[in-house]
């Protein structure tokens, strides 16, 4: 057997990829074994799998078929392999990602060590600032799906040069998909979902970032999502063209000409962010589509009928925030989440009213709250007219911003402040 399938399925390893999967839970595959099941899989099947891997005798089990609906209509199809299998998926990618990487493009950012989104943000906004403001934004057909096998299996090839790991990843792109309890082939396509596919998709488009360098383009790209920036709308019709036709011909990938399009940068939607120009230069913020879904999150989570406790919500709603701030805060956005904030806090003012639900203890919460006496009788009479007793100002200075900090909630804009480059 390989030295390179032995470092794969080593104790230390395997051990890091059991850990790398139970921590990032996920649901189960199609053997219904969960993530908190998994140590003692490992322990009763471990040595039998390493054995048939080792005599190329193992078959992945197939992938779990989900279906993840887009905002904009349509769905995502997702793989979810079983739990035993995303570890030796995982433990593939921890062997062979220090190989790959340092040949992948400095123009790559997504699913590498030590890169991320807001890196190619700001790349693409130095760009803009540097005159290059036509962008091509290449849309890639349904790439996941589409990824022809034996080209990427060669482009895999030439460069571990070993037969037992080949084989054993190929296998993975033929595991097959359980769809609604019917088994389909996968002929074609590497599996969104599984821990492989984010490298496997590097190592495919490895192969139009060295073409873009080649012809000295500037563009980024995070896994399928590819833009890049010319400096007149005619270079930018050119390139088009005639990277469009490279793609199909040399990748036998799918480019979608309807969705394939040249814009401005205030016409672009990148990675969740928009941008716009202040007097001097291109900026980012999260464009208008990611910031109606995150209100959205917001609204279902002080859903009045959602009989939840508070402490549970405002522990949700916290998580939704940081998670939110955190992947935008390279954005400009201060009055926008100044009225989220405020809209958050009226929306938890209502859940708050709704939970005292009859005079009586609404009189005894505002009298809690340090409300007079002679105010609060009257108030807590006022009925289940939510939006109108939540905006009134009595209500807005009995349960204030100070109030709702104690309880745990976490201010969107004061988080924005602390956490934001600005």
């Amino acid at each position: 057997m390989s030295e390179m399938l032995e470092k794969i399925l080593s104790e230390e390893n395997i051990r890091l990829a059991q850990k790398k999967v139970y921590s990032n839970k996920g649901a189960s595959g199609i053997d219904g074994v969960t993530t908190q099941e998994l140590e003692e899989y490992m322990k009763e099947n471990w040595n039998s799998i390493k054995e048939q891997i080792r005599e190329r005798k193992y078959k992945p089990q197939p992938v779990l078929r989900v279906e993840i609906p887009k905002p904009n209509g349509g769905v995502r199809k997702l793989g979810i392999p079983t739990v035993i299998d995303r570890v030796i998926e995982q433990a593939i990618v921890q062997v062979l990602t220090p190989i790959f990487d340092p040949m992948f493009s400095e123009n790559s950012y997504g699913f590498r060590p030590n890169r991320r989104c807001e890196q190619a943000i700001v790349k693409l906004l130095e760009y803009f600032n540097d005159g290059y403001v036509w962008i091509v934004d290449i849309d890639l057909e349904k790439f996941f799906d589409n990824v022809p096998q034996d080209k990427l299996m060669s482009y895999v090839g030439r460069v571990i040069h070993d037969g037992d790991t080949e084989s054993l990843i190929r296998k993975y792109l033929k595991a097959g998909v359980m769809n609604k309890g019917i088994y389909e082939a996968t002929d074609i396509g590497t599996p969104q979902g599984g821990n492989l596919s984010p490298l496997l998709s590097n190592i495919m488009l490895n192969e139009l970032d060295k073409e873009l360098e080649s012809r000295g383009q500037r563009f980024t790209r995070y896994a399928d999502d590819v833009v890049i920036v010319l400096k007149s709308k005619a270079a930018a019709t050119r390139v088009m063209y005639s990277i469009t036709r490279w793609i199909e011909r040399k990748l036998g990938l799918k480019v979608n000409a309807t969705k394939t399009k040249i814009t401005p940068p205030s016409k672009l939607k990148y990675l969740g962010f928009g941008f716009w120009k202040d007097k001097t230069e291109w900026k980012a913020r999260p464009h208008e589509s990611s910031v109606e879904k995150f209100k959205r999150k917001l609204k279902q989570l002080c859903k009045r009928s959602w009989s939840i406790d508070l402490t549970y919500r405002i522990k949700k709603i916290n998580e939704v925030t940081r998670g939110w701030i955190n992947y935008f805060k390279i954005g400009s956005m201060k009055q926008r989440l100044k009225s989220i904030d405020e809209h958050l806090r009226t929306m938890i003012r209502v859940i708050i009213w709704k939970q005292w639900k009859v005079p009586k203890k609404r009189l005894w919460g505002l009298l809690k709250l340090g409300v007079p006496e002679w105010i609060a009788h009257k108030v807590a009479n006022w009925g289940n007219h939510y939006q109108f007793v939540a905006q009134k100002s009595v209500i807005k200075r009995a349960v204030s911003k100070e109030i709702l900090t104690k309880r745990g909630l976490v201010s969107i804009y004061d988080y924005y402040l602390k956490v934001a480059h600005i």
